[in-house]
């Protein structure tokens, strides 16, 4: 009996990455690569923001939902149903009764009370702490007014109801693996960090710094049949040839790929049938200040647009290795409109519009921006040139990746170039448009428009899903219209894995996360994996 893995999200971003294999075997053992650096940072989830600590914790740990790539949207993956009352503020959870820790005591209330608490105790100052921040009786525990946070309910061992403030969605928050549910009190105790204890369908077995974590199988993880590996090698390979060499060489399982190697893989007929590719959710762009007084006006913002062949830069800078971007949700998100064109690349439009907006002659600016290869400076040497053809005389402005995350929220530039996230929450997302919402958040080009402010409202306030992903679709659109950044491309994350490995997720959230339980080989593995 065969089976289709379903790669929902790649099919809808027109990739072809559907593949067959029989059913899933159990045994073996997956060499997955962390590659995003030499090192992990911490074995403490909690206290950390990093993609590369990530690695080791999805295998270790479970927090309260979890992403479901296919549908992309957050599940339930510590409870078996949840109830929200009618205004979206309380969310009542029934946990797993058949949840058990790797030290073998059973997940309950207390364990999802001590995590929240942990995370959001300012006296830790970890990362996730804003995840709770709008839980009722938060500001109270921050202050120390509190002993506990009010809206943390436990009602009964495996019953807790979480009370916010405003309505909310809490999965794209709760699914965060920063956010995982630790044993009660066991993290208090100092030797947690060098052996981690989770609910995860992994369990530690040892960290060799610089080199790797590994973790076997946990058989009392909580869904039946998995996981269905033996164990991980979670190895460190930051360098992208090492990654490469390591991949050719069947040393390791999967590799992920950047512009050169993308082009590679796909010209060698032995690696090109096995390459996973997904819309993460990061959009590139060039974002405008509209203080800046031409790009007050939205012909100009229009003219920049059209004056620029993104297609040709995607094509010969980006190696394909991004999908056109026609607004800023991507092509993974529910609210993408794939009826919405991107602006076209048409010159004479583009003096037109400039003439129409009292600019024939254009104007100099300058464009803040890094070194990254992807969406930094190379791009911007590229556009130059096909700005100046319109009379838009641009120069570069270099800085270090740590001063543009300074800068632009500061509102300390004519126009800069960046990677900002676009998703998974749709709606969290389109808040960064909302004329509320200030600069130094993530409004960084001060949008501000009276019918987006009115259909984003209208979203927040709606309980439909459906009708909520449509009033944010439209206010998508808008944003498109206005034309407040030049809309580059949504980065494509593409994945390289051995032939005898399956059950890999497209995840648009980070392609290079995935759910481990799910993975398995067959029989064409190598001996050193069986």
């Amino acid at each position: 009996m065969f089976r289709q893995i379903t790669l929902a999200a790649a099919l809808a971003a027109g990739t072809a990455c559907a593949a067959w294999a029989a059913d899933p075997q159990s045994g073996g053992t997956l060499n997955f690569v962390a590659p995003y650096g030499s090192s992990f940072g911490t074995l403490d989830i909690h206290t950390s923001p990093s993609t590369q600590d990530e690695f080791p914790a999805k295998a270790i740990h479970r927090s309260l939902y979890q992403w479901n790539s296919e549908e992309s949207r957050p599940e339930l993956e510590l409870a078996t149903e949840v109830e929200a009352s009618d205004d979206r503020t309380v969310h009542t959870y029934k946990l797993r009764e058949n949840a058990v820790f790797h030290n073998g005591t059973p997940l309950t209330a207390d364990d999802v009370v001590y995590s929240y608490e942990r995370v959001a105790n300012p006296a830790n100052a970890f990362p996730g702490a804003r995840y709770f921040s709008d839980l009722v009786g938060f500001d109270a525990f921050v202050k120390g007014e509190a002993e506990h946070i009010e809206g943390i309910e436990k009602i009964d061992d495996h019953t807790i109801a979480l009370h916010y403030n405003n309505p909310t969605e809490p999965g794209y928050d709760l699914m965060k693996t920063n956010a995982a549910i630790y044993p009660a009190g066991l993290a208090d105790d100092p030797g947690f960090i060098s052996h981690p204890i989770g609910l995860g369908p992994f369990k530690f077995v040892e960290n060799v710094p610089g080199s790797r974590v590994v973790v076997e199988k946990f058989d009392d993880f909580y869904k039946d049949g998995q996981p269905y590996l033996d164990k991980i090698n979670i190895v460190l390979l930051g360098d992208a040839s090492a990654r490469d060499v390591a991949f050719r060489n069947k040393e390791i399982d999967v590799s992920v790929l950047g512009p050169s190697q993308y082009v590679a893989y796909q010209a060698d007929p032995e690696l090109k049938d096995n390459l996973l590719e997904v819309a993460e959710v990061y959009t590139r762009h060039i974002g405008f200040d509209p203080d800046f007084e031409p790009f007050s006006k939205k012909e100009v913002r229009q003219a920049f647009n059209h004056a620029i062949n993104a297609d040709l830069i995607i094509e010969k800078l980006v190696k394909n290795k991004a999908y056109r971007a026609s607004g800023w949700l991507p092509i993974s998100s529910p609210a993408f409109d794939k009826d919405m064109a991107p602006y076209a690349y048409d010159p004479e439009k583009a003096k037109k519009l400039l003439a129409d907006a009292g600019y024939p002659d254009g104007f100099d600016f300058e464009i803040t921006a890094t070194q990254n290869e992807s969406w930094g400076l190379t791009i911007v040497e590229a556009i130059i040139p096909m700005l100046r053809e319109v009379g838009i005389r641009a120069t570069a402005k270099p800085v270090e990746s740590s001063v543009l995350a300074e800068i632009v929220p500061q509102g300390d530039f004519q126009a800069f170039m960046w990677s900002n996230l676009s998703g998974p929450d749709d709606y969290g997302i389109m808040k960064c448009y909302y004329s509320k919402t200030p600069q130094s958040s993530c409004n960084y080009t001060e949008f501000n428009n009276a019918e987006f402010d009115k259909l984003f409202e209208a979203a927040g306030d709606e309980a439909d899903a459906a009708k909520k992903t449509d009033l944010l679709r439209q206010a998508n659109n808008i944003v498109q219209e206005e034309a407040p950044h030049w809309f580059f491309n949504y980065n494509k994350a593409v994945m390289a894995y051995q032939p005898w490995l399956h059950g890999l997720q497209a995840n648009a959230t980070e392609l290079a996360i995935q759910n481990y339980e799910e993975l398995w080989i067959d029989d064409t593995a190598p001996d050193s994996r069986k």
